[in-house]
């Protein structure tokens, strides 16, 4: 029996219901029931037991994993939460239920990735390594070399300092970054520090899926995009400086979706 036990986060993350760290937070908070009980960190259970999310059924569904590239716009609260207004969920509308792997900015724009798949979250959220993520910011005032040197060598914020980054200017007022962590609001954190503000920022590419579509529209990752995924956040990549943006996927057009209200 032992084999069939699994700890009821994993289970929530599994069904689809929503990832690890959420579940957490909904146990935390006495939300989730087992077989009518409150259930304590870490309970085990199996799928013959009785679990409900605020007095909801969870039942576990053999459903089809949904992974999306969805290009956000500014002012769209990466969030869950319904009572948020313009949270994500509601903007994007999406028959099946979604969530967001991470969190991009009200006041930035750009690739987030929305899923089913409770488990990727967690996997993603680990991969350290190889978890890239590449912006296109722009500033307030002339970008100078001295401000692109201490970009990407490390700047003090939230008590701690950045890690080294791949930072390039592209205009006077344009400067390209690719992170490997996720600090909050770090971007615009490590600007205020040299004195800059930031006016604009986009996300353009998240480890190997890169933006190509309009703002408010999503397309479904194509199964290459989502292999590659699956082998560069295992893990057992401990490969430290991953030159992603060198990797090519073939992929087939899919269809583009537009969920602005109409």
């Amino acid at each position: 029996m032992e084999e069939n036990l699994i700890r009821i986060n994993k289970y929530l993350s599994e069904t689809g219901f929503c990832s690890r760290r959420e579940a957490d937070k909904l146990i935390d908070e006495g939300r989730v029931t087992v077989n009518g009980k409150v259930p304590e960190m870490g309970t085990k259970v199996t799928i013959d037991d009785e679990i409900r999310v605020d007095g909801k059924l969870v039942r576990e569904k053999k459903e089809k994993r949904i992974y999306l590239a969805f290009h956000k716009p500014v002012g769209i609260e990466c969030t869950t939460n319904l009572n948020v207004r313009n949270n994500i969920v509601d903007y994007i509308n999406y028959p099946e239920r979604i969530f967001p792997i991470g969190r991009l900015d009200k006041a930035s724009e750009g690739l987030i990735f929305m899923t089913n798949d409770g488990d990727i979250v967690n996997k993603i959220l680990r991969a350290r390594n190889n978890h890239e993520k590449e912006y296109i910011v722009t500033v307030n005032k002339p970008i100078t070399d001295r401000f692109i040197q201490r970009m990407g060598n490390g700047i003090p914020i939230l008590e701690t300092v950045t890690r080294k980054c791949h930072v390039e200017q592209i205009s006077k007022y344009i400067f390209k970054i690719i992170l490997t962590q996720g600090l909050n609001r770090q971007i615009r954190r490590m600007c205020e520090y040299l004195g800059y503000e930031v006016t604009a920022l986009k996300r353009i590419r998240i480890i190997n899926i890169s933006l190509d579509v309009a703002v408010g529209r999503y397309r479904e990752l194509t199964t290459a995009e989502i292999q590659q995924l699956n082998q560069l956040i295992e893990p057992s990549s401990k490969t430290e400086e991953a030159s992603l943006p060198k990797l090519a996927v073939n992929k087939p057009e899919t269809p583009i979706r537009d969920f602005r209200k109409r």
